[in-house]
């Protein structure tokens, strides 16, 4: 099996990345979707404080590959060649699965700050870290710029300064590091879902051939 693994921080454009998978008839399976339905198990509301509850609980109970583990499972069970994972947020899950693959891509993909910010507002999904801010606060996130987990200027970049600094915790970084290949995300929407479908071509084209 080949895994090809998506990682980037909150608002980067993983999500957009993994709609070009599907569309090209790739499985694609997202790690946060194993914290979303532990969420549901236990009867609480997605929102962000609660998935970062979850996640940490989950991680701390079962290792650092907890959620990896259970992703594996499911791309097993989906009998594909290739399967498309979406929101690595370790080192120790990158090396999971390249333990686990016969071959493992992992591909970083980063986005200007203060886009990321602009993107998560127009998004809105209930787990997004903006979406709890009033409304008056949403309007000054075009004017806010966050770096990883440096010091925000202004309150309305906090909560995602939050979320990535948790993301952090779990070896965000060290997963971002040992990326063998990236996207960037800094131009139009377009423009990053052609190199996204050019990139995702040349490795499926690969594992076609093999």
């Amino acid at each position: 099996m080949k895994i090809i693994g998506l990682v980037g921080l909150p608002g980067s454009g993983k999500g957009e990345a993994s709609r070009i998978a599907r569309q090209q008839g790739l499985t694609v399976l997202v790690m946060g979707d194993v914290i979303r339905q532990e969420a549901v198990r236990q009867g609480l509301e997605a929102t962000d404080a609660n998935l970062g509850r979850v996640g940490c609980a989950l991680r701390e109970a079962e290792g650092p590959e907890a959620v990896a583990r259970r992703i594996l499972k499911e791309a097993r069970a989906s009998g594909e060649e290739t399967v498309v994972v979406d929101g690595l947020r370790s080192r120790e899950e990158a090396d999971y699965f390249a333990s686990q693959a016969e071959e493992f891509h992992l591909v970083e993909i980063c986005a200007p700050a203060e886009e990321r910010l602009r993107w998560l507002r127009a998004r809105g999904r209930p787990d997004d870290p903006v979406s709890g801010l009033c409304g008056a606060n949403k309007q000054d996130l075009d004017e806010k710029i966050i770096t990883s987990c440096g010091g925000p200027d202004g309150q309305a970049a906090a909560a995602l300064e939050q979320r990535e600094c948790r993301e952090m915790g779990w070896g965000m970084c060290q997963a971002i590091e040992s990326a063998s290949l990236k996207l960037v995300n800094d131009g139009s929407l377009e423009e990053f879902r052609e190199n996204a479908r050019k990139l995702l071509d040349i490795l499926t084209k690969d594992c076609a051939e093999q």
